[in-house]
C-alpha cells in the first residue's frame, strides 16, 4: 500500500520479522517505512526503532489507561536513547466512536490531553476499517520521522524503523 492508493482499508500487519511496508512521497522526496507489528510479549524490545507509534482503542478506556500507566514506561525504559526517540500516540478504531455512548467512548480531546501529559511528539486517529484518516496518519508519521536528528545534528540517513 502507499499514499497514493487513497484512503482505504488497511491489510492486517504481519509478524514481527515481517515488516509492513509503507512508501510514500513527501513534496517530491520518496520515503519507504517499515512498521513492526509488536504484539509478541518479547521480542519487540530486540528492535532498535527510530520513531515509537503506541496505539490504543479509542473504545475501550483500558487501552487509554494502559498506555498511560504500561506502555509509554516500558518504552523509556527499553530503548538506549528514550529522550531523543520520538513518540506518536495513535488512537485506533475511530470508526467506532459514537458521541451517544458515553459508556468508554474516548472522545479526541480527552485524549490530546492525555498525550499532552504524557509529553510525546505527536498525536493521531484513524480507522482501518474505513480508512478514515489513514492517510493523513502515514504523513504525520512520515513527517515527524524524517524531523528526526542524529546526535551530530544531522538529519538521519537512511531506512526508517518504526515500532
Amino acid at each position: 500500500m502507499s499514499a497514493k492508493d487513497g484512503d482505504g482499508p488497511v491489510t492486517l500487519l504481519k509478524d514481527i520479522d515481517q515488516p509492513f511496508i509503507f512508501e510514500i512521497k513527501l513534496g517530491s522526496k520518496p520515503y519507504r517505512m517499515e512498521f513492526y507489528d509488536t504484539s509478541s510479549p518479547e521480542n519487540w524490545r530486540l528492535l532498535e526503532p527510530d520513531l515509537v507509534i503506541i496505539c490504543y482503542d479509542i473504545s475501550q478506556r483500558l487501552s487509554l489507561i494502559n498506555m498511560q500507566r504500561v506502555w509509554l514506561r516500558e518504552v523509556k525504559m527499553t530503548f538506549r536513547r528514550p529522550d531523543r526517540l520520538p513518540i506518536l500516540i495513535l488512537g485506533l478504531k475511530r470508526d467506532l466512536r459514537s458521541e451517544t455512548d458515553p459508556n468508554g467512548i474516548i472522545l479526541p480531546n480527552e485524549a490530546y490531553q492525555v498525550a499532552q501529559s504524557m509529553r510525546v511528539d505527536r498525536y493521531m486517529e484513524c480507522s482501518a476499517m474505513t480508512g478514515e484518516l489513514i492517510k493523513l496518519a502515514f504523513e504525520d508519521i512520515c513527517k515527524t520521522a524524517v524531523q528526526t536528528r542524529t546526535a551530530a545534528g544531522g538529519q538521519s540517513e537512511g531506512g526508517c524503523v518504526l515500532m
